[in-house]
């Protein structure tokens, strides 16, 4: 029962004072919101990331032209990748599943009065596995058109757009690139927009046609690799440096003229660019909360002064030290808990505007409420506990006489 009484004294003096409640709960309802909202976009960022690199194939290994540096500035270095290289990975390494040369140019590609500046992909008819696309529209070519030189296009989902075509009427159409007609077979399933490349914006073509027919060349962009479930990507790395070097007559101790690069090695350098972010936005939002706290304890002893009479009066009827301390304490409690309360609807609301107008991926983090609503508790505790040790310790008489 002096339990329940000590709480409901504590609610009245809330009640009484709305405003001045209110403008104290302000620092821990930014400082919570805050904190949801940053970690929700911590979250949502890490989350479309691993989307991001489980779209391009997480078994995916590239392999690329390596580069030195000449009066600080990056050039293409040592031998380039050719289809040659390719084969060999194909035929000597076995922790592997697929092998995807390709070797890319813009081009300009004419279809009707339409006009567009592209990425032209010369690659084998296993690219959508190893890049996990779906065919949408009509087919990808086969192996049997890239050993015949097959004048076939599998266009990419943004490509029909920028032709003012839709997508299911391009099958059949003929397109001209490098004033060689090529026949649309089928449309890529959309990947979305990859910081400065677009792989929606691509077309494909088989690889020995770009090679004999519209690039003229056997070097490779890149050349993509699947590596088996069961293996390790570490090993898998090893053995394709072990053939490259071998390829390119590298001696041992000589520096590799390739790189080697896998896409979780990408999601580890995001995932420690978001925590870097999100530590710094947190430690911003770990400020508001001291502040709220601060500006809580400070109208807590403005409260005990306010109301040295009433606690003179409650002592002379008995109420002993730990009455009158659990009353403040509480009163500094229910505000910080409120404010935790507001604070998270408040940084729910902010990472829904954050996502729906500014179209960032967000995520509400279970770990992340719990843990705002508990330091806003803590913070309750320990900034009303002066004040209330404060009001406990008042001399009884003295406070009787204060006017």
């Amino acid at each position: 029962m002096m339990i329940g009484e000590t709480i409901r004294v504590a609610f009245q003096s809330i009640r009484a004072n709305k405003l001045r409640a209110m403008l104290t709960m302000l620092g821990v309802i930014i400082g919570v919101a805050a904190v949801i909202t940053v970690v929700a976009m911590g979250t949502g960022a890490q989350r479309s990331v691993e989307a991001r690199i489980n779209s391009l194939g997480a078994n995916l290994i590239q392999i690329q032209a390596g580069q030195d540096r000449f009066a600080g500035v990056a050039r293409e270095g040592g031998a380039p990748l050719t289809t040659d290289d390719a084969d060999a990975l194909l035929r000597e390494v076995s922790s592997i599943t697929a092998v995807v040369p390709e070797m890319s140019r813009n081009q300009q590609v004419v279809s009707g009065n339409q006009n567009i500046n592209v990425s032209v992909v010369g690659t084998t008819a296993n690219y959508p596995d190893a890049r996990n696309y779906t065919i949408t529209h009509g087919a990808m070519f086969t192996d049997g058109d890239n050993g015949s030189r097959q004048r076939y296009a599998v266009v990419g989902s943004e490509v029909p757009k920028m032709l003012d075509v839709p997508p299911a009427a391009i099958i059949g159409r003929t397109i001209t690139i490098r004033a060689i007609p090529f026949e649309v077979i089928g449309v890529l399933s959309e990947k979305g927009s990859q910081g400065w490349q677009n792989p929606d914006e691509q077309i494909l073509i088989p690889l020995n046609t770009a090679r004999y027919r519209v690039m003229g060349t056997d070097r490779l962009r890149s050349i993509a690799v699947t590596v088996a479930e069961d293996v390790p990507q570490e090993q898998a790395m090893v053995d394709l440096e072990r053939i490259m070097r071998r390829e390119h007559k590298i001696r041992p101790g000589g520096v590799n003229d390739f790189q080697i690069r896998s896409p979780r090695e990408f999601l580890a350098t995001a995932e420690e660019t978001t925590k870097t972010f999100s530590a710094l936005l947190l430690s911003i939002a770990g400020v508001s909360l001291l502040v709220g706290g601060i500006g809580i304890m400070n109208i807590m002893l403005v409260s005990v002064t306010e109301r040295t009479k009433e606690i003179g009066i409650r002592k002379a009827l008995g109420a002993t030290k730990i009455v009158i301390m659990g009353q403040f304490l509480i009163e500094a409690l229910v505000l910080c808990l409120t404010g935790g309360a507001l604070g998270i609807v408040l940084g729910w609301v902010m990472s829904q505007v954050v996502s729906d107008k500014l179209g960032w991926t967000t995520e509400i983090s279970p770990t992340a409420v719990m843990v705002a609503f508990g330091f806003s508790a803590f913070v309750g505790l320990f900034f009303g506990l002066w004040p209330a040790r404060r009001a406990a310790g008042l001399d009884p008489i003295q406070a009787l006489r204060y006017e």
